[in-house]
């Protein structure tokens, strides 16, 4: 849609047939419509200038209907201008008119030039797709986590001070990084599963998983025992109450205590390895509905790694038919990996193959339907079908581009192509529209000149607002994020660069056949004889030639003009409109409150993956504790000082103090050393006693010497505690929590860190709603700078960044209720977003404050006469494009199509509703 609606004044032409419509005349919007000159007198219209300043608006993504252009500038005498004042920016539009004049002009006269440079380039450039990674090899961590987050840097710290020999001893809670491992949740049939014959139907599932050895393809055979992770040549138990009871099943149930367990004076911590418990007096454990079965891997280097994941390869193909051989009945049994994110989020990406296929030929019908005409001649059905074909080609030059020059290709990519197809097709319709109000009489060549000089302004602006709210995701701290924006974006410039070069040179080839049948159809015969439906079928489907000066306005227009347009600007649809708008802003903000944030990694495979049922059990039964954090003491400190260790003492209180802690579960290396002292009535605060009885307590203690980082001089550089977490199963409370244990740390008079692997993804959280508040502000102030340059009418860029403003509300408000989290795959929707408010919102804005109605209400008719059937097409078309993802299996691709939608209905529902009425109130 061009951004120049001044119309000009009709011509005399008594002896050609008016069509209806308000003013001058004007076609229906899309490739349909077609556009003849008024009749009655009036000033013959000034020529429209290399700027194109007197043309007709077009819709900026789809279609618009326009009068029919007068005869070229040469034909028209100079002095007949009468030129009409109006808010327009020449430096930009003149030189960029005249540009697309030219370039039409070259295309039509050489269209197989620029029909096959084009694909011959994207033979060349698609040679890259060979890059595509076949196995889905993807980081998560490097994807959908921050960069640099304050998470990353603990790590190395960990890494750099603390070290562990997990041959000799092995604590999950000290590494610095997720352990691999194979886990099972077996949830009882009955109220508990304290029973004796429960234990031994999960005592059976035990034994069945340490029996598991995988064959590998040169015959080596690995068994559990040799993979797992040992503490003194042992594997560690999958669950130390099971172990206890297998080694005595004579163990008294009743007597065990909850979360603290001391079987034969060793300290066990029960938290998140039984769910779903009650407590008796004195925290005895009456029952327990679930049980954890943690079976812990080696880490290393190179083999060992390749050796453990190889098993826990085996166990997920296995354990599914094993579980049926054991023929259980009295517990429910789920599974899980620590690879299990991995392989089914890469297993997504399979899922959507057949959908991309069903939206290609969607958005071919959509085509050919919005393109075809009863006109034999001047029906476009074949030049849509290229137009999608052109979109694909567009898709295959980027993607291989990209891969070309390493920008890495992440699953979520995987649905730019269904976002490209809805929108790369917009362009087409605006010139094809721009090419049908063009003379049949003029050439090839001026008819192309004619056509890019009318969609100059129209297909830039819109590529140039969608590629700038693209390439601003670039500023995000998540990789995924970036490279979709990166793949996205320069896919559209290069759909605007197919459109102009590979489509213009369709529609001119097309042109040459227009010329061909229409001279054939008009051959002379018998006088007044008409064509014969053989004549007519011949050129391409279709039941009548249409004068070609005849009006042939769209259904849908004269629906706009004299149903919607008289009904919207009536007093009592108007308070209605308010009403709706104010329910709806209210609603959004209300909803904006209640959105969750980040992404739950369950959320990357598919609904029916084994990994769903583990975590609605998990969720279920194991929610109240989280993960065992480390309190890092970051530099040396007199531990020999009383008042040090107060200051120090103090601070871990005031963590335990914090209802995201349980006290009873601190664990603390000085806190034991001290009484550990005093039993041996040694003086704690004398330095080379205290440095001198370290060693013999860490023999008598020897977890804790992961715990300290001391010296060959003697000197503590630093040293760790460890508190559990709970009451953190919802994102919120995980961002509450990882930002008031930092917050404690800071304060602390002591110099301290806190950190568990975890935090790497409770970063996102945190950092979430930072980068979206960031892209959306500087894309959207990106979109001001651009309305004003190329739609240089204040009250229009105001009304523009309003539409922004309120569609990203609606957006993200209602998510909320669509159970969509507020995560890096939304934050690309919302910055998707941004570009199609500005779509919607300018050009019906600016119709309005441009038009010559003496009336408010006549201008938002008018307003929506010209535009309305556009917005509403281009909507239908992106929708079309995203809809068959809401069919897919998998949260990553059913969100975008959810937010898609929103977009589209908020987006169109401002550009033909809300900004309509809003605007006559000014």
């Amino acid at each position: 849609m061009s951004l120049n609606p001044s119309k000009p004044e009709p011509e005399p032409q008594p002896e050609r047939e008016a069509g209806p419509g308000p003013g001058p005349e004007a076609q229906g919007p899309g490739p349909e419509g077609e556009s003849g000159p008024p009749a009655g007198p009036g000033p013959e219209p000034e020529p429209p200038s290399a700027a194109g300043q007197d043309r007709e608006p077009e819709r900026g993504r789809a279609a618009g209907p326009s009068a029919e252009p007068p005869p070229p500038p040469a034909s028209r005498p100079e002095a007949l201008r009468a030129p009409r004042p109006r808010c327009r920016t020449d430096c930009l539009e003149a030189p960029l008119s005249r540009a697309f004049q030219r370039l039409g002009w070259k295309v039509g006269a050489h269209p197989w030039v620029f029909l096959l440079l084009p694909v011959a380039l994207t033979a060349v450039l698609g040679t890259g797709l060979m890059y595509l990674p076949r196995d889905g090899d993807e980081d998560l961590e490097e994807q959908y986590t921050p960069i640099g987050s304050p998470a990353k840097a603990e790590r190395r710290f960990v890494q750099g001070h603390f070290t562990a020999n997990d041959s000799l001893v092995f604590s999950v809670s000290r590494k610095s990084t997720d352990v691999p491992y194979a886990s099972l949740l077996v949830v009882s049939d009955t109220e508990t599963l304290l029973e004796p014959d429960i234990l031994e139907e999960i005592s059976k599932v035990d034994d069945a998983v340490q029996a598991l050895t995988v064959t590998q393809d040169n015959g080596t055979q690995i068994p559990y025992s040799e993979v797992c992770a040992k503490n003194q040549g042992i594997c560690v138990p999958p669950n130390p109450l099971l172990f206890a009871w297998k080694r005595n099943k004579g163990l008294n149930l009743t007597a065990i205590t909850f979360p603290i367990y001391s079987p034969a004076g060793q300290i066990v911590s029960l938290a998140n390895i039984l769910g779903g418990t009650v407590l008796g007096p004195s925290q005895s454990l009456l029952q327990a509905k679930a049980m954890r079965l943690q079976y812990y891997l080696e880490t290393g280097e190179g083999e060992e790694n390749e050796r453990s994941k190889a098993w826990m390869i085996h166990f997920l193909t296995k354990f599914g038919s094993f579980e049926k051989s054991l023929a259980l009945k009295k517990i429910q049994v789920v599974y899980f990996s620590s690879l299990s994110r991995k392989l089914e989020f890469e297993a997504t990406s399979r899922t959507v193959v057949p959908l991309f296929h069903l939206a290609y030929l969607l958005i071919i019908l959509f085509a050919v339907v919005s393109c075809y005409r009863c006109d034999c001649v001047r029906n476009k059905m074949w030049v849509a079908v290229f137009g999608v074909v052109s979109t694909g080609l567009a898709v295959v030059s980027s993607f291989g581009l990209m891969l070309y020059v390493g920008v890495p290709f992440v699953l979520i990519v995987a649905n730019s192509p269904f976002l490209i197809l809805g929108v790369g097709v917009d362009d087409m319709f605006i010139m094809i529209s721009a090419w049908q109000k063009t003379s049949l009489t003029d050439s090839v060549s001026e008819r192309m000149s004619d056509a890019y000089a009318q969609v100059a302004v129209s297909i830039t602006i819109t590529t140039l607002t969608n590629v700038l709210a693209f390439y601003t995701g670039v500023m995000s701290s998540f990789r995924s994020v970036q490279y979709f924006c990166i793949y996205t974006g320069t896919t559209l410039l290069f759909c605007y660069f197919y459109s102009i070069t590979c489509f213009g040179a369709c529609i001119a080839l097309d042109g040459k056949r227009e010329g061909v049948c229409l001279r054939w159809l008009e051959k002379p015969g018998t006088p007044g004889q008409k064509c014969s439906s053989f004549k007519k079928s011949c050129c391409l489907p279709g039941s009548s030639l249409q004068d070609g000066w005849k009006a042939d306005i769209h259904p849908m227009n004269l629906f706009f003009r004299d149903y919607f347009g008289p009904l919207l600007t009536s007093t009592k649809s108007k308070i209605f409109v308010v009403l709706l708008y104010v329910s709806y802003i209210v609603t959004s903000i209300y909803g904006c409150f209640r959105v969750e944030e980040g992404l739950d990694l369950r959320n990357l495979a598919s609904d029916d993956s084994y990994i769903t049922p583990y975590f609605n059990v998990e969720e279920e039964h194991f929610s109240t504790y989280g993960p065992r954090v480390m309190v890092i003491i970051t530099e040396v400190l007199d531990y020999w000082d009383k008042d040090a260790r107060q200051r120090l003492e103090k601070c871990l209180v005031d963590f335990e103090n914090s209802e995201y802690v349980d006290e009873n579960l601190t664990e603390f290396w000085l806190r034991e050393y001290v009484n550990y002292m005093e039993n041996l009535r040694q003086d704690i605060n004398d330095k080379t006693v205290f440095l001198s009885t370290i060693p013999t307590f860490l023999m008598e203690f020897p977890l804790f010497a992961y715990d300290i980082n001391i010296t060959s001089s003697q000197e503590i550089i630093c040293s760790r505690a460890f508190i559990q977490s709970m009451g953190i199963s919802s994102s919120t409370n995980k961002k509450l929590m990882l930002l008031q244990f930092r917050d404690m740390a800071e304060k602390c008079a002591v110099p301290l860190m806190v950190y568990n692997p975890a935090f790497i993804y409770f970063d996102q959280f945190s950092a979430i709603v930072e980068n979206t508040v960031r892209n959306v502000v500087v894309a959207s102030a990106a979109m001001f700078v651009v309305s004003l340059l190329l739609i240089p009418h204040p009250l229009c860029s105001l009304w523009v960044t309003f539409a922004i403003a309120s569609v990203i509300v609606g957006v993200t408000g209602f998510m909320a209720f669509w159970k969509v989290n507020l995560d890096s795959i939304s934050m690309i929707n919302l910055v998707i977003c941004i570009g199609f408010s500005f779509d919607f919102a300018a050009h019906i804005s600016y119709a309005f404050v441009s038009s010559s109605e003496p009336s408010a209400n006549h201008k938002a008719i008018e307003a929506l006469y010209l535009l309305g059937y556009p917005v509403l097409q281009s909507a239908v078309s992106t929708i079309i494009g995203v809809c068959v993802l809401s069919a897919a299996k998998a949260y990553i691709f059913r969100t975008f199509f959810k937010i898609m939608f929103l977009v589209m209905v908020f987006g169109a529902a401002h550009g033909l509703i809300f900004i309509p009425v809003f605007l006559t109130f000014f």
